[in-house]
């Protein structure tokens, strides 16, 4: 049984006797260890969660609100929603609808750029997807509710787009959560579309060797313009087998290994937005194989579920739930396997707007709860081991036991620091322990490790602990620094988590 919360146990050297009997030598003390109680509390905390929704369209933009998007940090409830969500991540359409057949004009990139201005002074993160269509119309074809032609843009244009926003993507990394392809075909979810394959009954029901091809320069293109620290997501697990190992790669293609995961690698860089998810067996085509020149379209629905799941543990995963006529399987557990799902395939954010017949059944079923504190990470500080008194030549010793009860680790890197505040005069020193916390995975994880303290000047210090942004830019914003989900750790004009010690140094 725990102890509560922040009790301190001293731990004392061992007593030296000397052989003649005399007094024994003076105790030091040396390490305190302290338990931490967790928290249920939905709290806001970066790069995960649920998202809002917002679109533009280039021909009549829209530009996003820092007051509307401050707001989301506060517990917001969407239209037809029977819950509420704190947020810290954005969706952002970018339709390109005047721009199907010419360059970007500037005059568009500049908005796109102060849309991503706006999100960094509000204190959130962009989710970005252009396309040049999102809407389906309906007519006399084989899928009836959406018949072609589409109106996405060839691929000459959709690489010259690209091109003009690879400096859009420089310039705002910071503030780019993950990059979605978008682009090719209706809602920019690559398949609706009238220049890459049209693998709908609506016409040849697969996809050629050179559909293949023509996808994967458009997504090759996608991952040069974005900085080499930033995911992009796929719509289909597929497009990324074929990019990493050619057009005739099997579904059964093997997902990242740990060597090769959190690299700069194109390889590693490419996560999912499942925007079906739970909506049939397949999630609507999600888990397909589209065949190519010399192959059949087919069933790969467990091949390409178990490398989805297996890949997903080091990549970004996102979405959103788009039908309730797979119930009950989408429902809460026992008689769905939503969390399931959410877990085996490591989601980090949904849609808190779509579809809400589906999320709304989460909250009768009783595990909406669950799955807002769950999505993505969520870190518990369990117990902690700290040196109490030492000498300016001597190590100070941390070691920190966390659990990880969220889905998924946290997908972009960060620093992870001890920070030690005076007590005296408030002056501050950062040390950087040496810890990837994109290997966080889902349950225990151990941090330990000896500091040197030789440059900082005796007194007495509290410890705290700092999760910041890896960007300079905002490392210093509360907002963009991983709250841990303890009770009364939370110091929210620094975004630090207290540790409740008191360290002296001699």
């Amino acid at each position: 049984m725990r102890q509560p919360f922040a009790l301190t146990l001293l731990m004392f050297a061992t007593t030296l006797f000397s052989c003649t009997g005399a007094d024994p030598a003076p105790t030091r003390e040396e390490a305190a260890i302290l338990y931490y109680e967790e928290s249920q509390e939905d709290f806001p905390n970066p790069e995960r969660g649920f998202y809002h929704y917002s679109q533009t369209t280039a021909g009549n933009y829209s530009p996003l609100s820092e007051y509307t998007l401050k707001s989301y940090r506060t517990s917001k409830t969407v239209s037809g929603a029977t819950y509420d969500v704190v947020s810290t991540l954005v969706f952002r359409y970018f339709i390109l609808d005047a721009f199907k057949s010419s360059p970007l004009s500037q005059d568009f990139i500049d908005k796109v750029n102060s849309d991503f201005t706006t999100a960094r002074a509000a204190g959130v993160k962009l989710i970005p997807r252009f396309t040049y269509t999102v809407n389906a119309t309906a007519g006399n074809c084989s899928e009836g509710f959406i018949c072609p032609p589409y109106g996405d843009a060839p691929k000459g244009t959709v690489i010259e787009h690209i091109n003009q926003l690879k400096p859009v993507f420089e310039a705002n990394a910071d503030i780019i959560a993950c990059i979605q392809m978008g682009f090719i075909g209706t809602w920019g979810e690559n398949y609706y579309t009238d220049y890459f394959g049209d693998a709908s009954t609506n016409d040849q029901g697969k996809l050629l060797d050179q559909n293949w091809q023509d996808r994967i320069d458009v997504l090759k293109a996608l991952l040069d313009a974005a900085p080499k620290d930033i995911m992009v997501q796929v719509r289909y697990p597929q497009i990324k087998q074929r990019l990493v190992y050619g057009i005739d790669a099997p579904a059964s293609s093997p997902a990242l290994t740990p060597d090769e995961a959190f690299t700069e690698e194109d390889k590693a860089r490419i996560g999912y937005h499942n925007d079906c998810l739970l909506a049939s067996s397949n999630d609507f085509g999600t888990y397909e194989d589209y065949g190519n020149s010399s192959s059949p379209r087919r069933n790969a629905n467990t091949t390409l579920r178990n490398y989805f799941s297996e890949d997903s543990k080091y990549v970004v995963v996102g979405g959103e739930t788009c039908s309730d006529g797979y119930s009950p399987q989408n429902d809460c557990e026992p008689a769905g396997k939503a969390e399931q799902e959410l877990s085996e395939m490591h989601y980090t954010y949904l849609n808190t707007a779509y579809n809400n017949e589906v999320n709304n059944d989460w909250v009768t079923g009783g595990c909406m709860e669950s799955i807002k504190r769950k999505l993505g990470y969520r870190l518990i500080l369990r117990e902690g081991t700290y040196s109490s008194q030492i000498s300016r030549s001597e190590k100070l010793e941390v070691n920190l036991q966390l659990e990880n009860i969220g889905y998924a680790s946290p997908y972009n890197q960060r620093p992870v620091n001890l920070i030690l505040r005076n007590i005296s005069d408030a002056t501050e020193h950062t040390l950087q322990f040496q810890t990837d916390i994109r290997h966080w995975f889902t349950g225990e994880v151990q941090v330990e490790q000896e500091f040197s303290v030789a440059n900082i000047p005796s007194g007495e210090y509290e410890l705290f602990l700092q999760l910041p942004d890896k960007y300079s830019s905002i490392a210093n914003r509360p907002e963009y620094s991983i709250r841990l989900a303890n009770e009364n750790t939370w110091e929210e004009t620094t975004g630090y988590n207290k540790l409740d010690h008191i360290l002296t140094i001699d």
